[in-house]
C-alpha cells in the first residue's frame, strides 16, 4: 500500500509498505478522506514545536472498516467511522482522573506518532467514533475538526443567552462561532481580516465584523451594545489576537484560548485582574465531544460542507499545502481524497 512520508518541511515521499494487520482489540481501516489543518501546516512548514522528522501526517479522517481484530464486537466490516488521534498513557493523572486528553505523555497521530495518510490503517477499535448513514465522507473527515470546536465550548458553563464575540474565521473560528450558536448561546459574531472567510461566515449564519475596515470595538458595540462580549474565543493563535482578546474584554468576561499560539505572549494581568476576567486554555477534546459534534451536524446544528473549499488526491499530497500558502485568503478546509490511491 502507498504511505505519504513527510521526510522534511515540505518535502512528501511515497512509499510502498505493508498493510498492516489489526491485532487484539483493533480494527483495520481503508482511509477515505483526510483533512487538512493548520496544525499540519506548521508541520509542513517546519514549525510545529513538537514533531519531528520523517513523520506520516493524517488526523482528520474519515474511514471504513475492512478488518476486525480478535475481541472486537462493537464493529463490523463496512462500518464508516472517524479516528480519536490520541494515544495516552492511561496511568498519569490527568488519565486516571478523567482528564487524558492532556495525558502527561500524550502523543497524536500525525504528530508524534504514525499518523493515516495511507491506503491502509490499523487503530485501537475505541478510538473509534461510528458515522452514521447520512454523512459524507467529507463530512466524517471534518468531525475532529467539529469536536475541537465543541471542546472548546463545552469549556464555558451556561453559555444559554451570552454574547459570544470569536476572533478568526478560518475553519476552527467558524465551527467555534457555529456550536456556541448550536448550544444556545445569544448573539454569536465572528471577527475577521478576509472577505472570503466573513462571507463563509454569513454564509452558515453568523454575525461577522470586518476588522481591517471596522475597528473591532466599534463592530463589539454595534453587535452586542453596552453588554460587549460575555465570551470570547480567540482562534487564531498569535500573541497579537491573544492579548486582543483581553483588552476587548469587559469587566466579568471570559477569554478561551483555542488558537494554538507557539510564541511566548505578554499578558497584561493587571487588566485581567482589575477586570476580573476569566482566562482559560481548551486542548483537543474526549470521545463525548467526538459524539456531540455527530449529533450536531445529524440535526442540521453546524454546516460542514460549505467550509471545503479544495479537493486533493492523494497522490498530490504537497499540493494542498501549496492551496493553503498561495491563496490563504481564499482556502478554508482541503481534503485528501483517497479513491484514486489503490
Amino acid at each position: 500500500m502507498k504511505q505519504a512520508v513527510m521526510t522534511e518541511p515540505g518535502k512528501i515521499e511515497f512509499r510502498e509498505v505493508n498493510v498492516p494487520e489489526p491485532g487484539e482489540n483493533q480494527v483495520q481501516l481503508k482511509i477515505k478522506k483526510i483533512g487538512v489543518c493548520g496544525s499540519d501546516v506548521h508541520v509542513n512548514h517546519g514549525k510545529h514545536p513538537y514533531t519531528s522528522y520523517p513523520v506520516v501526517q493524517g488526523h482528520e479522517v474519515s474511514a471504513e472498516v475492512t478488518k476486525l481484530g480478535p475481541g472486537v464486537k462493537e464493529y463490523q466490516e463496512g462500518d464508516r467511522v472517524t479516528v480519536q488521534p490520541q494515544v495516552v498513557c492511561g496511568s498519569c493523572f490527568p488519565c486516571q482522573n478523567g482528564m487524558y486528553h492532556v495525558c502527561e505523555e500524550l502523543k497524536v497521530m500525525g504528530f508524534q506518532t504514525t499518523g493515516m495518510a495511507s491506503d491502509y490503517f490499523v487503530v485501537d477499535a475505541d478510538r473509534l467514533t461510528r458515522l452514521p448513514e447520512g454523512l459524507s465522507h467529507d463530512e466524517g473527515a471534518m468531525v475532529e475538526p467539529l469536536a475541537v470546536a465543541v471542546h472548546a465550548v463545552r469549556r464555558v458553563r451556561e453559555l444559554g443567552g451570552k454574547n459570544v464575540l470569536v476572533i478568526g474565521g478560518g475553519p476552527i473560528g467558524n465551527l467555534v462561532a457555529q456550536t456556541a450558536k448550536a448550544f444556545g448561546a445569544g448573539e454569536v459574531a465572528v471577527s475577521e481580516l478576509s472577505a472570503v472567510r466573513l462571507n463563509m461566515a454569513e454564509e452558515v449564519g453568523l454575525k461577522t465584523i470586518n476588522s481591517k475596515e471596522e475597528d473591532l470595538k466599534d463592530g463589539i458595540t454595534r453587535h452586542f451594545g453596552d453588554r460587549k462580549a460575555d465570551v470570547i474565543f480567540e482562534c487564531v493563535g498569535s500573541s497579537y489576537t491573544v492579548a486582543q482578546a483581553i483588552e476587548m474584554a469587559r469587566k466579568g468576561s471570559t477569554v478561551v484560548v483555542v488558537g494554538v499560539v507557539s510564541a511566548l505572549t505578554e499578558v497584561n494581568m493587571g487588566f485581567v485582574q482589575d477586570h476580573e476576567l476569566t482566562v482559560m486554555g481548551t486542548a483537543m477534546y474526549q470521545s463525548g465531544d467526538f459524539d456531540n459534534a455527530v449529533e450536531l451536524i445529524q440535526a442540521g446544528k453546524v454546516q460542514l460542507t460549505p467550509l471545503i473549499t479544495d479537493h486533493v488526491s492523494f497522490e498530490a499530497y504537497e499540493d494542498a499545502y501549496a492551496l493553503i500558502d498561495n491563496e490563504k485568503d481564499r482556502v478554508m478546509k482541503v481534503i485528501i481524497d483517497m479513491e484514486t490511491s489503490n
